[in-house]
């Protein structure tokens, strides 16, 4: 299996891990506790966030050489900034149009549009972040 193949599958592994807290907390927020979905949406974002950073950086990424952590960092998390502005605008166009369309409120439950607008962001922002992370934090070859 190739080198690019491997990254991809390990990205996979942690992506999918940070998925699950980030879909964890968010879920939990809005059916627990009552938390608006855009305000779940960002604590439940960030707090992967800070997972996905350790373990990409750890196991998925080659840093760069003499790598300023900080900056680094500050790199990752401005990517992560705005793969959250495309997550939010995402949810929120699928949850309004959803609410505001009564062509399409047939095909979903209503308790359940923004899991599934969930979703589907989160499948559309995995490949940005793939290939805004290749690009701009991992060592060239």
């Amino acid at each position: 299996m190739n080198k690019l193949m491997k990254q991809i599958l390990k990205f996979g592994v942690v992506g999918g891990i940070s998925c699950i807290i980030d879909f964890g907390i968010y879920t939990s927020l809005i059916k627990l506790f009552g938390v608006n979905y855009l305000i779940a949406g960002f604590f439940g974002f960030t707090i992967s966030l800070i997972f996905n950073y350790l373990a990409s950086m750890a196991f998925v990424f080659e840093r760069k050489e003499n790598a300023d952590k900080r900056k680094e960092f500050i790199v990752f998390a401005v990517l992560s900034a705005i793969g959250l502005a495309l997550t939010e605008l995402i949810i929120w166009g699928i949850v309004e149009s959803y609410r505001n369309l009564p062509v399409i409120q047939f095909a979903l439950m209503d308790e359940w549009i923004e899991v599934f607008a969930k979703v589907v962001a989160t499948g559309i922002v995995m490949v940005y972040n793939f290939i805004t992370r290749k690009i701009f934090l991992e060592k060239k070859d």
